[in-house]
Parts: structure tokens; sequence; C-alpha cells
């Protein structure tokens, strides 16, 4: 049996600051859910080829392409994770990672502006426009120097469906209020990491592991500005492709765990 095909993939972390400390937005999959139906995950989903589009470069604050598969250890196409997260987080949480023509971060608080991008959301998710043509209504710049490359996660190979998934965290904007889709994203909750991860012991609160392993990550961290320091400093991220343990009832092992070492791991190949 061929092993199924691996769909690139964008998840971003939102992170905010609160009186509870750092929280972040997880958000309760639908039935209608391709993936993690039921599953509270961060916003993501596949990288597409419209995310690779050269125009695209032009409209970004942080990185080339070149600077950016660099980044991601790819030969090329690696700026389209970063737009695939922006265009993800915008269809599924309604927030734009975007600087407006005056150079800050775009703001919702007016309610014309507020329905306008509402109306572009809508269209959208109905791929009546794209995140290009948007832009370039509203003359925005993508901000891209906003999102901090944070992890790489593979699917197992067993699984039918399967991912190779880059994870970003981004502070969210002050500005703006998340708004499911309520489509494939039926409720949400900013949480601070530890109570998610109390919630998920002890109150059924479902999240997979993938999800439960980059939050731990995001624990001993009052504020946002101590967390993306030191992700800003991550450099040579491993890829964690988690494999089954042999042990019955087990979570599965990844990079680092005893035993890990003696499966086989296939490396992908890119584009």
């Amino acid at each position: 049996m061929e092993n199924p095909k691996l769909h690139y993939a964008s998840t971003v972390i939102l992170v905010r600051d609160s009186e509870n400390g750092l929280e972040i937005l997880l958000q309760e999959r639908s039935g209608k859910s391709e993936s993690f139906s039921g599953a509270f995950v961060f916003p993501g989903g596949k990288v597409d080829l419209h995310d690779a589009d050269k125009e695209y470069e032009a409209l970004f604050s942080g990185h080339t392409d070149q600077e950016a598969s660099a980044i991601l250890g790819v030969p090329k196409y690696g700026l389209a994770y970063w737009m695939g997260g922006i265009r993800e987080v915008f269809e599924e949480a309604g927030i734009l990672l975007a600087y407006d023509k005056s150079g800050k971060i775009i703001s919702f608080n007016s309610p014309s502006i507020k329905q306008r991008f509402t109306e572009y959301r809508e269209a959208l998710n109905k791929r009546e426009i794209n995140l290009l043509e948007i832009c370039r209504k509203e003359e925005l710049t993508l901000a891209t120097d906003q999102m901090y490359y944070y992890s790489h996660w593979v699917t197992p190979i067993v699984m039918p469906r399967r991912f190779d998934t880059r994870f970003f965290i981004c502070r969210a904007p002050a500005e703006q209020e998340p708004i499911i889709d309520n489509h494939e994203v039926v409720s949400q909750c900013w949480v601070n990491p530890d109570e998610a991860l109390r919630k998920q012991r002890e109150e059924g609160f479902q999240i997979f592991f993938p999800t439960i392993k980059n939050i731990q990550g995001l624990t001993g961290h009052e504020q946002s500005q101590s967390l993306l320091e030191a992700i800003a400093l991550s450099r040579d991220l491993p890829r964690i492709l988690p494999v089954k343990a042999e042990k019955e009832g087990a979570p599965p092992l990844i990079p680092g765990d005893e035993g890990y070492e003696h499966h086989e791991i296939a490396t992908p190949h890119y584009f």
C-alpha cells in the first residue's frame, strides 16, 4: 500500500496578553471540517498554488521567497506558507494580519471598515475573490514580519490523510476580534496555555496530540513579548513525524523519545 499523499499546510498560533496572562486562540472544528472534527485547534489549513503567486512577494513585509525558503529548509515557495497562514486566519477567524497604507496593522474599529472586510471574507470563502485582489483594492501589505516560525509537524505515515504543516506564532491585532465562520469552525476561546492543557486532562477538552505538544512549548511565558523573543531565536527546527509507540495506549513517539531512532522515517519531497 502506498503512503497517502502529503498536503502542505500552514497553521498560525495567535497569542494575546490579558488579565490571565498569555492567551492563545483555539477553535472548535465542526463535523463539516475535513480534519479534526470536534477538536480544538489553531487556525490553519492547506497551502495551495495561489499562495505561491509571485506577485505576493511585493506585498509581504517580512521575507523574500528565497529568505522564507531558507528559513523553512525548502528549495522554493517557502513564502507560500506565510501566505497560506494569513489567508487561513482571515477565512477561519476573520483576523487579517496586514498593514494598511499608513503602515499600521489594519483596524476594524470603524463599523464601515469592519463591514467591508466581513464582505471580503465571505467572498474569499466562496472563492469569489482572492487575497491578492483584496490587498490591491485596500492597498495592504501582508504582515509576514509579525509571524514567527515555530515548529514543523508531519502526519504519521499510517494515517489516511496526511499533512506536512508549518506552525507560526503571531500576536493578534489589538483592534480586531476573531469571529467564527459557522462552517468549519463552530466555537472558539482565548485560553491560557496551562489552562488549555488542564482542561484537556481533566474536562475532556478535545485537543489532538500535535496541538498538545505545541501548546506545551508555550507554557512558562507570562507575556507575549518574552515568548516571541524566545521563538525569534529558534534555529534549525526539526521535522517532527510521530510514530506509534510499542506500548498499547502510550502516546506517540517523537524525535528525542527513547526508541524513536529505531524507526525509519522517509524524507518528504517538496513541491
